[in-house]
């Protein structure tokens, strides 16, 4: 079985689609933290100061990290697994581009891309199925190119299955890992990791937020 068809994608494309709408609706911004907000504004000067190539932003939902990603310069576009998700970011971004696709199989060519932004998108990936994501990001990405990754983080590396979100049934895994897990397996890939920040929950959250920077050397 290859990843394309793998079913925990299935799960999650299914998953996305039918709570798309309600999602879009409740987190109209992905970025409220000023710290998330800074973050990504120093992973787009980064890609800036190594070239002009394009920017993919892996798990782009409605779009609007993509647009902000937009709005300071960046040739970024989105990648979803959500054909829901696509459409709905499509439509408040239509000056952008937006497709439907999964970070364990890319259809893009090698070392083409400018940098990999994926916040909270590696989160519904297995554990045995993450190396093949990281694989991706280091063969599409072009030598000195950043990758900024954001995750729900704890002390030990833990699981939770939904069946039910905003009123819709749906077979969706969430995982949650530790830095070190993470940069183990993005060391593992050959990436380089060169930054790590942990934020503490804020507001409604319920576990902390990682942040690795990466890049391919």
């Amino acid at each position: 079985m290859s990843d394309s068809t793998a079913p925990f994608l299935r799960n999650t494309r299914s998953s996305y689609d039918a709570i798309a709408k309600d999602y879009a609706s409740r987190f109209p911004d992905g970025l409220f933290h000023p710290l998330d907000r800074q973050l990504v504004t120093a992973f787009a000067e980064l890609v800036t100061a190594n070239g002009p190539a394009p920017v993919a932003d892996l798990g782009s939902g409605p779009g609007y990290v993509t647009a902000r990603l937009h709005d300071l310069g960046v040739p970024a576009f989105g990648v979803d697994v959500s054909p829901a998700m696509v459409t709905l970011a499509r439509e408040a971004h239509p000056q952008l581009r937006f497709h439907v696709g999964s970070m364990t199989s890319l259809d893009l060519p090698d070392a083409t891309l400018g940098g990999i932004l994926a916040l909270y998108s590696t989160i519904h990936v297995p554990d045995d199925h993450l190396p093949t994501a990281f694989a991706e990001f280091r063969r599409t990405l072009s030598p000195g190119a950043p990758v900024l990754l954001a995750f729900q983080s704890g002390p030990e590396p833990g699981h939770l299955h939904l069946a039910e979100r905003f009123g819709h049934q749906i077979d969706l895994d969430y995982y949650w890992r530790t830095p070190e897990q993470v940069t183990a397996l993005l060391t593992g890939a050959g990436l380089e990791v060169v930054a790590t920040v942990l934020r503490e929950p804020d507001g409604e959250e319920t576990r902390a937020r990682a942040f690795l920077l990466a890049r391919r050397p």
